[in-house]
């Protein structure tokens, strides 16, 4: 009983506070809606945790998933008001920063005209159906073709509503739009809709300087189709949509005075075009962060967002982007201090939803008030959310014991914390012994008795979880844990969504082969998922 009660003791050893490794956790999409009628857009006012807003493109409604549940009367109806077909239709919504109290929205549509309206409507207090009412016209810009309009609409961190526009449309933007600065087309525009109309910002870049609109931000867009700020840093990612060869994404720093002049349409993401408008290559442009040409079907790409949740705390401040065409979609992350990216993954076959579903096309990526991603597609009306999938793997080495082969360790229930009903699993140990599971964060393998050690502290500490049981005549044993209690519930050891943790079963073995007296399954590692 002696080398028992030594070697728990050493296990319970731990630093408090520290949080173990997180894994590079696999992903998968869950439907969270379908039927709607070429949705585009989806998103959440500020701190509603009970609703999600979905855009559809060609009926002009801006309908309500209420706790995962399509309601059927539309939040608004701008049906008779909008245009259809094409790249025309309701394209953009946002939630104005203090939505919750003063009711204020704003949407991008195209009217019958074909001109990009932004307007301003309120919610009058009711999550379900808005006053159908406007209450002003914030943005009206005159389209000469049917492509290209843009529509994302944005709030800042600093509180400005920003306006993304296309280049006009047709191709090669034949009237230099992006590059001429007394027009709004081809740009990124920025408002203060708390200000009186023409509501501009008095630290907009271009207040008072001729020959520039006071409104605009940044220049250069052939066709900005879907942009977000990182919740967390401020940071903006622009996903231009390019000609016949490059798809690209750029960024501006969260630091930005603006200004920003993005080459379209002397430049298609780093390629010279050999058109006018600016000079090619000049360093007073500014490149893209990324680009990819239009190989394998891809010709249009979809921004998406910097993961910010905390259900899948591995994502953490990775962008996800896609192809509008064939529905591939991405992942990386960006370093701004060094401007480099770092793990570009290809996320495509792990987010095909299971079963006979499948992401044929992407037209938006969209966050609910928590961070959580999700995915639109409208091929099939559907909007998927982005989830972590529970993993359980064995690894390291499986030691002889006095009566057999050696002791295995598996799991039994889910390891979702949620469900919390996890639990650990050894068998072929040495019946009527006793024994110990114990967990840690890294992956070791080291002897370590008669067997091997398979787990390590990593800094953090080896966790026991006790009491120590009795091997049963059969020579297995089970042990719950309780995701809701220490060490697997609070402090140092505790085990939340995403986090990843190794697993080892330790046993008395009197009479093993090595002599020692005791011995060790093989290891398991576990990812969690919510």
């Amino acid at each position: 009983m002696q080398r028992l009660l030594r070697f728990p003791l050493a296990l319970g050893v731990g630093l408090a506070g520290l949080s173990p490794a997180l894994a590079a956790q696999g992903l998968a999409t869950e439907l969270v809606v379908s039927g709607l009628a070429s949705p585009l857009w989806v998103g959440a006012p500020p701190d509603d945790h009970d609703h999600l807003y979905a855009l559809e493109q060609n009926t002009g409604y801006v309908r309500v998933i209420e706790n995962g549940v399509l309601q059927a009367t539309p939040f608004l109806d701008l049906d008779d008001v909008a245009s259809k077909g094409n790249e025309r239709g309701l394209l953009g919504l946002a939630f104005h920063p203090d939505y919750q109290t003063n009711g204020r929205f704003f949407v991008n549509y195209t009217n019958l005209a074909g001109n990009t309206r932004v307007v301003e409507y309120n919610s009058g207090g009711n999550p379900l159906v808005a006053d159908p009412t406007p209450v002003q016209p914030i943005l009206e810009q005159s389209q000469p073709f049917e492509n290209h309009n843009g529509g994302n609409l944005v709030f800042g961190p600093d509180g400005m509503l920003y306006i993304g526009l296309g280049d006009g449309g047709s191709a090669n933007d034949p009237g230099n739009r992006a590059q001429t600065g007394t027009t709004n087309l081809g740009k990124m525009l920025r408002l203060d809709v708390d200000l009186p109309s023409p509501f501009i910002p008095a630290d907009n870049p271009f207040v008072g300087v001729a020959g520039i609109n006071d409104e605009i931000w940044a220049l250069g867009l052939r066709n900005p189709w879907r942009y977000s700020f990182d919740r967390a840093t401020g940071d903006l990612y622009i996903a231009d949509v390019g000609q016949f060869q490059i798809e690209e994404i750029s960024f501006q720093p969260a630091s930005s005075s603006g200004g920003e002049n993005y080459g379209w349409r002397c430049m298609e993401g780093t390629r010279c075009t050999g058109l006018s408008g600016c000079t090619c290559d000049d360093d007073a442009l500014t490149d893209p962060i990324h680009e990819y040409n239009h190989s394998a079907g891809r010709c249009s790409v979809t921004g998406g967002f910097v993961y910010r949740g905390s259900a899948i705390p591995s994502l953490q401040g990775t962008y996800f982007f896609a192809d509008y065409c064939n529905g591939d979609i991405f992942s990386f992350r960006y370093d701004s201090t060094s401007g480099t990216i770092s793990e570009f993954t290809d996320r495509t076959d792990e987010l095909d939803p299971p079963g006979t579903r499948a992401i044929n096309r992407v037209t938006s990526f969209g966050e609910d008030a928590a961070g959580e991603l999700y995915i639109v597609d409208p091929s099939g009306g559907e909007i998927f959310r982005v989830v972590a999938t529970c993993e359980a793997t064995n690894y390291c080495t499986i030691s002889p014991t006095s009566v057999g082969p050696g002791a295995v360790i598996s799991s039994s229930g889910s390891a979702s914390i949620a469900a919390n009903d996890f639990g650990l699993v050894a068998s072929f140990a040495v019946p009527s012994e006793f024994g110990l599971f114990f967990y840690g964060p890294d992956q070791i393998d080291v002897p370590f008795g008669d067997g091997r050690l398979c787990v390590g502290a990593g800094g953090v500490g080896l966790f026991r979880l006790n009491p120590p049981q009795m091997v049963s005549i059969f020579g297995d044993i089970f042990r719950p844990v309780d995701f809701t209690v220490p060490p697997a519930g609070a402090g140092a050891g505790q085990i939340f969504p995403g986090s990843d943790w190794n697993f080892q079963f330790w046993f008395r073995d009197p009479t093993g082969p090595g002599g020692s007296g005791f011995n060790t399954s093989d290891g398991l590692n576990v990812v969690f998922c919510p």
